[in-house]
C-alpha cells in the first residue's frame, strides 16, 4: 500500500470534529456517519466522520485523503463502528482490489466530489478511466459486512 496521506490543515479539522459530533448525534450531512476504530498503536479508540457510499447492497468506506491514520488502523483492526452513539454497529472491512477501486471511485467521486475535491489524488468525476486505475493504488477502500 503507497504511503500517500493528505493531511488535513487546522480549518478542515475543526470543521471535521463539528460534523462528526453532529454524525455522532445522529445528525448526517449529506450522507456522513460517525466511525469508531482502535487505533493499532495505542489501542485506543479513535473517532472520525466519514461518507459510506453504497453500490447495490454492499456499502464501501473510501478514504479520499489517501493512507490516513483511521485506514491504517481499520486495516489493522479489521473492524470498526458506525453510526450515533446510541446505535453503533460493528462491522467488519474487507480492503477492496486495486482492479475494483475504479467504479467505485467513480461513484464516490460522483456524490462526494464537491466534498473532497482537491483530496482524492486529483481525481474529478470526469477522470478517464486510466486516471481512476492509476490512483487506486494510494486510496484506501474497504467493503462492509455486517
Amino acid at each position: 500500500m503507497n504511503q500517500h496521506y493528505d493531511r488535513p490543515n487546522a480549518a478542515a479539522r475543526a470543521a471535521n470534529a463539528v460534523i462528526r459530533r453532529l454524525a455522532e448525534a445522529g445528525i448526517s450531512i449529506a450522507g456522513t456517519r460517525a466511525l469508531r476504530v482502535r487505533g493499532r498503536k495505542s489501542g485506543a479508540l479513535q473517532n472520525v466522520v466519514v461518507n459510506v457510499l453504497r453500490v447495490g447492497d454492499t456499502e464501501y468506506l473510501v478514504s479520499p485523503r489517501g493512507n490516513t491514520q483511521w485506514a491504517r488502523n481499520a486495516r489493522a483492526a479489521g473492524e470498526v463502528e458506525l453510526g450515533p452513539r446510541w446505535r453503533r454497529t460493528h462491522v467488519t472491512l474487507t480492503e477492496v482490489d486495486d482492479d475494483a477501486k475504479p467504479a467505485l471511485l467513480k461513484s464516490y467521486l460522483d456524490r462526494w466530489y464537491w466534498e473532497v475535491k482537491g483530496h482524492i489524488a486529483g481525481l474529478t468525476p470526469d477522470s478517464t478511466a486510466a486516471e481512476l486505475r492509476s490512483a487506486a493504488p494510494v486510496i484506501p477502500v474497504f467493503a462492509l459486512a455486517r
